[in-house]
């Protein structure tokens, strides 16, 4: 009965939000008709006289120290924001309004979330570690013809294995090629093409296809494996980008034809991204840095649902690269969600801005002596988040291991997703100074035994393990001493701070 209950009471709210949604005109002129019903008992004419007498004897004094007060509390304001993102490198109003003003305006109700989801917790988690742990496309994967190759022609070697390519031609057949490909010649030899194991056969056929009508896709695969240089790679990603805009055009018209129309769209979409996103990359590899972000956020603008391409990760790395510490803040507070997938790039930048605010000052003496500040561990709980997410970075960022030509397919949490940031986000860390020291000191303290996923790490009780300052007899001193965490999962940092707060 009580069940029932709860259903009609969720069945009636969802009709009055409804309601006030794609009615709102009808109940705009009901509160316009109650409030002149309502004119009488509620003395309207009255009041609005007694007002505008209130209003006219004001004077100009008053409107100026009116401004000038608005001006005051604005410049408070803003001079607290820029002393909060300082100390703690985020926002303080955009933190509040995530934390705090998101779950009542629209965000999801903890208590209701759980009573629901109760019964399928295990599916949801399941789906949940099955995207974290799943082989994805490389956001910040190299040219085939212009970097790759340079491999080959120095070594002779292959830098992509033949797994990796197999990957890479099952995604072209997705996103390049649909069920009417064969209505058009022109199309018809390029899903041939992308079939061929051969490079050569592949590029022998995107010049057939061109000599047929001006094909987006032909120009693609000749860009990403015959060019040499990016400068020429950029050249045909921009004949490509000329044909594909024009069909994209033709197919958005023609979308809600039929079935057929509407797959025909969805690839000229993907071939459109896909051909201003390495445009966007062609850019910052020629060091036109700030129009490549200029092209990303464009980009993600006009798409903004298609997130499979994960171009915010190529934006953060552009704005690293521009020192827009600020913007890089921005767009992690809105990819770097919980009920988003994760990837390195997102929780290393987010350890890495938190690591600027104090790596410049830290030192591992000092701290052991006062114990750590608010900031200091904040940097170190999210430096450790980060390695809980995937614990082979550190070594390719401390210049442990080697680092080679990342693939075109990484591992989610794999030593392949460390590779690729690596190779990409390093000059970014030790460009920040005292950052790579930081990590050094935070992640030689955790045991690699206690590495663990990140919601593993969590346990029911909320209780986190004390972090300490620890050296032998035989510690050098002049050494930094590390960060360890004795007999316990290194994830849950806060008792410190906690502690801390008690004393």
């Amino acid at each position: 009965m009580a069940e029932a209950g709860a259903g009609f009471l969720e069945q009636l709210k969802s009709c009055i939000v409804w309601s006030w949604t794609y009615l709102w005109t009808v109940w705009f002129f009901l509160v316009l008709f109650l409030v002149y019903i309502l004119r009488v008992p509620l003395r309207i004419n009255d009041n609005l006289s007694t007002v505008s007498m209130f209003l006219n004897t004001l004077t100009p004094k008053f409107y100026v120290a009116l401004t000038g007060t608005s001006s005051l509390i604005s410049g408070l304001i803003l001079i607290f924001e820029w002393w909060y993102f300082r100390k703690y490198g985020t926002s303080f109003i955009e933190q509040v309004s995530v934390s705090h003003l998101r779950p009542l305006l629209g965000g999801v109700d903890n208590n209701s979330s759980n009573n629901s989801n109760s019964s399928n917790g295990d599916s949801d988690s399941n789906r949940q570690s099955v995207s974290e742990c799943k082989v994805w496309r490389n956001p910040l994967n190299l040219f085939r013809g212009a970097e790759y190759n340079r491999y080959t022609w120095v070594t002779g070697r292959e830098p992509l294995t033949y797994y990796d390519m197999n990957l890479s031609a099952q995604d072209h057949q997705t996103f390049f090629t649909c069920d009417s490909d064969h209505l058009r010649p022109a199309d018809a030899i390029m899903q041939k093409a992308w079939r061929e194991r051969n490079p050569q056969a592949r590029i022998s056929a995107a010049h057939e296809a061109l000599e047929i009508n001006e094909c987006a896709t032909a120009y693609i695969l000749l860009a990403e494996e015959e060019a040499t240089t990016i400068a020429e790679a950029e050249k045909l990603f921009k004949q490509a980008l000329k044909a594909g805009d024009g069909c994209y055009r033709r197919s958005q018209q023609l979308q809600h034809h039929g079935s057929q129309y509407e797959a025909q769209h969805r690839r000229d979409t993907n071939v459109l991204v896909y051909i201003k996103r390495r445009l966007a990359m062609c850019a910052r590899r020629l060091g036109r840095t700030r129009e490549a972000v200029k092209m990303m956020r464009d980009l993600m603008k006009e798409f903004p649902l298609l997130s499979m391409f994960n171009i915010h990760e190529n934006l953060l790395e552009a704005l690293l690269e521009l020192q827009a510490y600020a913007d890089v803040q921005a767009v992690l507070a809105k990819y770097d969600d919980i009920s988003l997938p994760k990837s390195a790039t997102i929780c290393y930048t987010a350890a890495l801005l938190k690591a600027r605010a104090v790596s410049d000052k830290f030192s591992p003496e000092a701290a052991s002596r006062r114990g750590l500040s608010t900031a200091e561990m904040n940097a170190v709980e999210a430096i450790h988040r980060a390695v809980e997410f995937n614990p082979h970075v550190p070594k390719y960022l401390l210049e442990m291991k080697s680092l080679i030509l990342p693939p075109e397919h990484i591992l989610k949490r794999g030593d392949s997703e460390a590779i690729a940031y690596a190779f990409f986000h390093l000059a970014h860390w030790k460009r920040v100074e005292g950052a790579l020291n930081l990590l050094h000191c935070t992640w030689e303290g955790i045991p690699q035994h206690f590495v663990c996923p990140l919601e593993l790490c969590y346990g029911e009780s909320g209780k986190h393990p004390p972090l300490q300052f620890v050296a032998s007899a035989d510690t050098d001193l002049r050494e930094p001493p590390i960060l360890h965490f004795p007999h316990h999962p290194p994830s849950l940092l806060c008792q410190l701070l906690m502690d801390r707060k008690k004393a």
